[in-house]
């Protein structure tokens, strides 16, 4: 199994950055992709951003152009750098990983714990 663990959530005041990161452990083949998503209260689940091993990244319309994220392969790490935050991306982010086991199996997709975000003045 594979074990994904966010730092870096907190209080931010509006228009500041966070820098988000989700170290993946564990028994793998490989990862093929990670992501981050978000669960404001009262809302469902949604994509924020998400990125390929091979570097192919997609975002939520919302957050086009404040939002960053990088995968560093080597080391299973992704982070998502957040700037010009607004009140509206306040939740909880999850980071995730498509994970294949073994060579040739199936994928399987992990979940973190979540770590919250919380922009107010």
């Amino acid at each position: 199994q594979v074990q994904l663990v966010e730092s870096g959530g907190g209080l931010v005041q509006p228009g500041g950055s966070l820098t988000l990161s989700c170290a993946a452990s564990g028994s793998m083949f490989s990862i093929n992709a990670m992501g981050w998503y978000r669960q404001a209260p009262g809302k469902q689940l949604e994509l924020v951003a998400r990125i390929t091993s091979g570097g192919s990244a997609n975002y939520e319309d919302s957050v086009k152009g404040r939002v960053s994220i990088s995968l560093d392969n080597a080391k299973n790490l992704v982070y998502l750098q957040m700037n010009s935050l607004k009140p509206d991306d306040t939740a909880v982010y999850y980071c995730n990983a498509d994970v294949r086991p073994t060579r040739g199996s199936y994928e399987y997709r992990a979940w973190g714990q979540g770590t919250q975000v919380t922009v107010s003045s």
